[in-house]
């Protein structure tokens, strides 16, 4: 009955896809050539949508809730949850499914865990999502076609390559293991919703990084113009009339600034659960995923679970990648809000956090120190069992 229902789902996702194509939503959608927020999201919006997890319309430049696109959520998150209970279960209580070594089981754990609270979360979020959307909608309209363009060469890459990249790893996945095709099946949709959400979270992050940016620049070249004016015009009456003007610019940008500030904290509250979830279950996965490229490098080699090897590799490379990918665009958005306007006007700071946990370079380096940190530790084990194993085999002999 579940594997029907899942199955139906991912039938009824393959259909809204092909839809999608033919609609002229479609057809307006410039490739790696945006114009707007909405022809810049696209791709994401799209895959979001295909997994379910995207029950909003776009109508007018308004996003809104339709009714069955939120059943068909509520649907999915149903099943979703059902599945992993009982895929929970068979692990830790009934025992049904066995994993060969502890570290394998606890990470087994952590994934499915971490991912089943991420999926429920987007559930959860979805109305205050909706209107995190509709605000960052309608604070990039001051942003330049040029802006647009230079930020779809990078979003559109990104999820498009993310998207398929994820798809071929897991139909290698799929030849490779003896794993059943409704555990294979739930593997691959909590990659693909954890692997979203991220790259949504990160593309809201550089539009509003966008935004800060060209009020800087505004800053910058409006600082330039006064300087340039002062030199050549130093007349008293010209500066009383100048003085007003720049004054309405200033304000101006300042409410500009205060508007994607908000938005900054709305972000980071909407986003701060799940992207906490992401970074511990990227934290544990990259430990656990060392250690079991370690352990298998000389024993599997040359057995027949030999093609797993290149399959921690790939898993590791992208693991990598994603959270420095999201550490930078945290980072580079965090400088460009103080750059100017924070600390000569308005002196507050944006920085991107979950629950407190500030997302930037420096939150990069922690994760390397400890995951270099834990994976010495679990190569101890391996040492200290292998150096107990030949003890017995020698007093055995």
């Amino acid at each position: 009955m579940l594997g029907t229902s899942i199955l139906l789902i991912i039938i009824n996702m393959s259909s809204k896809f092909r839809r999608c194509i033919q609609c002229k939503m479609w057809k307006n959608w410039q490739l790696f050539d945006a114009t707007d927020f909405q022809s810049l999201m696209y791709p994401c919006f799209t895959f979001c949508r295909i997994l379910g997890i995207f029950p909003y319309r776009i109508n007018a430049s308004t996003f809104k809730i339709t009714k069955q696109r939120y059943i068909l959520t509520t649907v999915i998150i149903c099943v979703f949850c059902i599945h992993e209970l009982i895929l929970l279960c068979k692990i830790n209580i009934t025992g049904t499914i066995v994993y060969n070594t502890i570290p394998m089981t606890l990470e087994r754990n952590c994934f499915f865990i971490l991912g089943g609270f991420i999926a429920v979360t987007t559930y959860i979020m979805n109305g205050p999502r909706m209107h995190l959307l509709q605000s960052i909608m309608e604070i990039s309209l001051r942003l330049s076609p040029d802006s647009y363009r230079k930020l779809s060469r990078m979003i559109h890459a990104k999820d498009i390559f993310g998207f398929f990249f994820l798809i071929g790893r897991m139909i290698y996945f799929w030849s490779v293991t003896n794993f059943s095709n409704m555990d294979r099946i739930f593997t691959f949709y909590i990659n693909l919703i954890v692997f979203q959400m991220d790259m949504l979270h990160m593309n809201c992050v550089c539009v509003l990084t966008a935004c800060f940016k060209e009020i800087n620049d505004n800053l910058t070249n409006l600082r330039k113009h006064v300087v340039n004016d002062e030199l050549y015009n130093l007349r008293e009456t010209y500066h009383e009339q100048r003085k007003p003007f720049l004054l309405m610019k200033l304000k101006a940008l300042k409410k500009q600034h205060l508007m994607i500030s908000d938005t900054v904290k709305m972000l980071n509250t909407i986003f701060s659960l799940q992207l906490l979830a992401t970074i511990v279950m990227t934290f544990a996965e990259l430990t656990f995923y060392i250690y079991f490229c370690i352990l298998h490098w000389k024993s599997d080699m040359h057995s027949e679970h030999r093609y797993f090897y290149p399959i921690l590799i790939i898993y590791l490379t992208y693991q990598c990648i994603k959270i420095s990918l999201i550490g930078w665009a945290c980072d580079t958005g965090k400088d460009e809000a103080l750059q100017l306007f924070s600390l000569q006007v308005l002196y507050q700071e944006n920085a991107f956090s979950a629950k407190g946990l500030i997302i930037d370079a420096t939150l990069l380096v922690a994760i390397v120190s400890n995951i270099t940190t834990y994976s010495l530790i679990l190569i101890q084990f391996i040492i200290t069992e292998q150096v107990c194993k030949k003890k017995i085999t020698n007093n055995i002999t």
